[in-house]
């Protein structure tokens, strides 16, 4: 059967993100630090929900959950409370799980707000705090394990569920989202992202207004985007006809399993949960937390592009790489160079890494390096080699440059020997270059190539002169 392209997708997410800055469980005092614990660690009669135990609220995991609503533009509920879900949770010891609810009487920690995607609103439902479950492993595939294996140390770990609106289109609109919502997050140093299992989605679609169906604990960003395509495809192909089920993402198949069918709202049999107070947060309580918020990615790239004058792509690039972008501040309050600073440190270490970064030298001595390349004392491919040698070393640009005897060329008669050479032995380039790009830029690369102290700014600028009356 042929799948219809024709039928219009509509994804919404249900965000599921550790708060990974504390350090104790959401109802207990159990270490909230339970990755390579041994099984079953860190739990207490708290988390088992033992007869006489009582769970109190991690006051300071309600002030990072509204950090986070806060953030994302959405409306901290001034009294929120607390709901058991009692589906049957083999992975929480109690058999239930303690959340919020935002119906018949429910109120969750925030609602609404948004996430800009290219330009365009992404709505959030609400923002509701919640325990973690534990971590269930399955021997081989989950629909042919004839047993599973649980590691409660996770459940009771503070979370919180951020809901959107269904108004993601495409599996590529659901990763960009996620990583605005992720360095978001990190912005606020509440989660770290990067940690195993610290993030995690369930992904629901549907195609023209058919079944919905749910896509559970999908691990990463990368998988929420397979997935979905994959899940797209698997409905199409059934023309929209799939059923209302829950489904589980197979990593290592790359296909989508059929769990159960589609748990509704009376399945989960909500009620208030008895053991907790409503959650308040006053005026006074709300004014203090925007107080101690950091600055978010979307303020920082407005500061960088209207006061420090970065392109807004080097400014985003930056403000979303959390070390880089507290490294460049520092860089910037001791010099105004703000584009160098900012093209120097994307350059040597933005990329893949960029958001796990550590910078092995001190502002003040990049800094110094910075300015040595924009004076012409060494170049930038130098200064890479420079700044290596400061980071093993410790010591200062100018002592390395001093010790290595590392100095750049830009002397017009010592490079217009090289540039000639360089036109002699590639006349076909040198005719080229006055009309083509591409065969100037190469020229460029090959008098470097024959001569590494050369300053780039002055080799162009000679090699301009030469080839700007060439046919």
């Amino acid at each position: 059967m042929q799948a219809d392209p024709s039928l219009a997708v509509k994804i919404g997410l249900e965000v599921h993100c550790q708060l990974t800055a504390l350090k104790t469980k959401l109802f207990c005092t159990c270490s909230s630090d339970y990755r390579d614990k041994e099984p079953n660690e860190t739990v207490c009669p708290v988390c088992f929900g033992l007869p006489g135990t009582l769970p109190v609220v991690n006051q300071r995991a309600v002030e990072l959950a509204a950090m986070i609503g806060l953030a994302l533009g959405s409306k901290v509920s001034r009294r929120s409370v607390f709901y058991r879900k009692n589906y049957f949770y083999p992975d929480l010891p109690k058999g239930f799980q303690i959340s919020q609810y935002d119906k018949a009487g429910g109120v969750p920690l925030a609602t609404g707000g948004q996430v800009e995607v290219e330009g365009r609103p992404i709505r959030i439902t609400r923002i509701q705090l919640e325990e973690d479950p534990g971590k269930l492993t399955y021997e081989g595939t989950i629909d042919k394990s004839t047993h599973s294996l649980v590691d409660y140390n996770r459940a009771g770990v503070a979370l919180v569920e951020i809901v959107t609106e269904p108004d993601l289109t495409s599996p590529r609109e659901a990763k960009l989202f996620l990583e605005r919502l992720r360095s978001t997050i990190e912005s606020l140093g509440v989660s770290d992202g990067e940690l195993e299992g610290a993030m995690r989605c369930d992904a629901n679609v549907s195609l023209s207004g058919g079944a919905r169906v749910e896509i559970k604990n999908i691990s990463s960003f990368k998988e929420v985007e397979k997935a979905l395509n994959y899940e797209i495809l698997r409905q199409r192909t059934f023309s929209g006809n799939s059923q209302s089920e829950t489904r589980h993402w197979d990593e290592r198949r790359s296909i989508t399993i059929a769990l159960r069918s589609k748990e509704e709202e009376q399945d989960y049999r909500y009620f208030p949960e008895p053991d907790l107070p409503a959650v308040v947060v006053d005026e006074s309580e709300l004014t203090r937390i925007k107080a101690a918020m950091p600055e978010v990615v979307e303020a920082r790239v407005a500061r960088y592009v209207k006061e420090m004058g970065l392109t807004p792509q080097i400014a985003k690039e930056l403000a979303n790489a959390q070390p880089l972008a507290a490294f460049f501040d520092l860089c910037a309050k001791i010099s105004s160079d703000y584009a160098e600073l900012a093209s120097f440190i994307m350059s040597e270490f933005g990329g893949q890494s960029a958001r796990q970064a550590e910078i092995p030298v001190s502002a003040e001595s990049f800094v110094g390096l910075v300015a040595m390349v924009k004076g012409r004392k060494v170049t930038r491919n130098q200064a890479r080699e420079v700044l290596k040698e400061m980071a093993a070393s410790g010591k200062s640009a100018m002592e390395v440059v001093a010790s290595k005897g590392i100095s750049s060329l830009s002397e017009e008669g010592a490079l217009e020997r090289v540039i000639e050479k360089v036109m002699l032995e590639r006349p076909e380039l040198a005719s080229q270059a006055g009309r083509d790009k591409k065969a100037f830029n190469y020229l460029i690369g090959l008098v470097l190539k024959e001569q590494p102290r050369a300053e780039p700014g002055a080799v162009a600028r000679l090699l301009a002169r030469r080839t700007s009356g060439k046919a």
